[in-house]
Protein backbone atom coordinates (compact mmCIF):
# COMPACT_ATOMS: atom_id res chain seq x y z
CA UNK A 1 0.00 0.00 0.00
CA UNK A 2 1.47 3.81 -0.85
CA UNK A 3 1.58 6.63 1.52
CA UNK A 4 0.10 9.73 0.48
CA UNK A 5 0.37 13.62 2.03
CA UNK A 6 -3.11 15.14 1.39
CA UNK A 7 -3.32 18.55 1.15
CA UNK A 8 -6.22 20.36 1.17
CA UNK A 9 -6.36 24.18 0.42
CA UNK A 10 -9.23 26.60 1.38
CA UNK A 11 -9.95 29.91 0.91
CA UNK A 12 -8.82 32.16 3.77
CA UNK A 13 -12.22 33.85 5.31
CA UNK A 14 -13.27 33.10 8.36
CA UNK A 15 -16.63 31.33 6.70
CA UNK A 16 -14.21 29.33 4.49
CA UNK A 17 -11.86 28.04 7.45
CA UNK A 18 -15.06 27.13 9.53
CA UNK A 19 -16.69 25.53 6.18
CA UNK A 20 -13.72 23.27 5.50
CA UNK A 21 -13.12 22.27 9.02
CA UNK A 22 -17.13 20.94 9.47
CA UNK A 23 -17.09 19.21 6.18
CA UNK A 24 -13.83 17.49 7.58
CA UNK A 25 -15.60 16.62 11.18
CA UNK A 26 -18.99 15.08 9.69
CA UNK A 27 -17.33 12.70 7.21
CA UNK A 28 -16.24 11.05 10.26
CA UNK A 29 -13.25 9.80 8.58
CA UNK A 30 -10.52 9.15 10.98
CA UNK A 31 -7.92 10.95 8.64
CA UNK A 32 -9.69 13.94 8.09
CA UNK A 33 -11.12 14.40 11.56
CA UNK A 34 -7.57 14.61 12.78
CA UNK A 35 -6.55 16.49 9.97
CA UNK A 36 -3.52 19.43 10.58
CA UNK A 37 -4.59 22.77 9.82
CA UNK A 38 -2.67 25.69 8.85
CA UNK A 39 -5.17 28.55 9.06
CA UNK A 40 -4.03 30.15 12.80
CA UNK A 41 -0.62 30.86 10.51
CA UNK A 42 -2.56 32.46 7.41
CA UNK A 43 -1.98 28.90 5.75
CA UNK A 44 -5.24 28.08 4.74
CA UNK A 45 -4.76 24.39 4.41
CA UNK A 46 -5.24 20.81 6.20
CA UNK A 47 -2.89 18.28 6.00
CA UNK A 48 -3.01 14.73 6.66
CA UNK A 49 -0.74 11.74 5.95
CA UNK A 50 -3.15 8.21 4.61
CA UNK A 51 -2.01 4.86 3.48
CA UNK A 52 -4.44 3.63 0.83
CA UNK A 53 -3.90 2.34 -2.94
CA UNK A 54 -3.83 5.11 -5.19
CA UNK A 55 -3.88 8.67 -5.60
CA UNK A 56 -7.13 8.40 -6.94
CA UNK A 57 -8.39 6.55 -4.12
CA UNK A 58 -7.02 9.13 -1.66
CA UNK A 59 -8.77 11.87 -3.87
CA UNK A 60 -11.86 9.47 -3.55
CA UNK A 61 -12.11 10.05 -0.01
CA UNK A 62 -12.45 14.19 0.26
CA UNK A 63 -15.61 15.32 0.01
CA UNK A 64 -16.17 16.36 -3.59
CA UNK A 65 -16.07 19.71 -3.11
CA UNK A 66 -12.18 19.51 -2.38
CA UNK A 67 -10.93 17.45 -4.69
CA UNK A 68 -9.96 19.42 -7.45
CA UNK A 69 -7.63 21.57 -5.69
CA UNK A 70 -6.00 19.02 -3.31
CA UNK A 71 -2.46 17.71 -3.61
CA UNK A 72 -1.90 14.31 -3.11
CA UNK A 73 1.65 14.13 -2.85
CA UNK A 74 3.36 10.25 -2.69
CA UNK A 75 5.78 9.61 0.09
CA UNK A 76 8.33 7.19 0.77
CA UNK A 77 11.22 6.80 3.40
CA UNK A 78 15.11 6.33 2.46
CA UNK A 79 17.50 4.12 3.76
CA UNK A 80 21.61 3.93 3.03
CA UNK A 81 21.15 1.14 1.32
CA UNK A 82 18.59 3.35 -1.09
CA UNK A 83 21.20 5.93 -1.30
CA UNK A 84 24.13 3.68 -1.73
CA UNK A 85 22.00 1.32 -4.87
CA UNK A 86 21.49 5.57 -6.29
CA UNK A 87 24.80 6.40 -6.36
CA UNK A 88 25.89 3.11 -8.15
CA UNK A 89 23.57 3.41 -10.42
CA UNK A 90 23.97 6.55 -11.84
CA UNK A 91 28.12 5.79 -11.49
CA UNK A 92 27.89 3.04 -14.45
Amino acid sequence: MARYLIEVPHEGTKEACERAVEYFLLTGSHFMTNADWGCDDGIHKAWFILDIDSKEAARSILPAEFRRTARIVSLRKFSMKDIRETIEMHAS
